[in-house]
């Protein structure tokens, strides 16, 4: 899980936006990027293999506090959404501490959301996570499209567990920080709860 350098004296934890291909992970990423101050984020790192693409980038939020006097880095992750790169998306998802499911909001796209989320709970079974018990926040992009399924609906099919949910267009930063705020939140929750055990 979150990795604390005492060197630094940060902890360090991994959320992956995790979600169907083309539903908008990658452009939730690429705005808090380029909302986010130069001095407190690292380089976006792009792993191009031939069909699929990763991206990866740590910040320094400002104002999530201290954990006992550490600050708290993020580091967000994409996973490939189309499914033949299930290996990629199992290896990402090692060590995460937080999950933002990106969901398609397209009337189209429900199949693709059902078989990525369940996806995602074998993935994290399979690595020994509780899928109940990992900070997960759910985000229903593209609501700015005509097609779109109803929140009603989205939350009836993918949210049975009742985890916190936000509408976004994250092509124009409509519910990307709102969102990111949400799974910081818990992540962090979930690491004190953690530290005092």
């Amino acid at each position: 899980m979150s990795f604390v350098n005492y060197h630094t004296k940060e902890i360090n934890c991994k959320i992956v936006y995790y979600g169907p291909g083309l539903g908008g992970k990658t452009t939730n990423i690429q705005f808090v990027y380029q909302k986010t101050a130069q001095k407190n984020k690292g380089q976006m790192v792009t792993l191009n293999t031939e069909n699929e693409r990763t991206l990866f980038f740590d910040f320094l939020p400002l104002d999530l506090g201290s954990i006992r006097g550490y600050k708290t880095r993020f580091h967000l992750y994409t996973v490939p959404g189309q499914v033949f790169y299930e290996a990629s998306r199992k290896l990402i998802l090692r060590g995460v501490d937080g999950i933002v499911f990106v969901a398609d909001s397209q009337v189209e796209k429900m199949e693709a959301n059902i078989e990525s989320l369940e996806g995602l709970k074998k993935n994290l079974e399979e690595q020994g996570y509780d899928f109940n018990k990992v900070p997960i926040v759910l985000q229903w992009n593209k609501r700015d499209l005509p097609n779109k399924t109803s929140v009603q609906d989205l939350e009836r099919k993918l949210n049975e567990n009742d985890f916190p949910s936000f509408e976004a267009i994250a092509t124009t930063g409509e519910g990307v920080f709102e969102t990111l705020k949400m799974i910081s939140k818990l992540v962090l929750l979930n690491i004190k709860g953690g530290l005092n055990n």
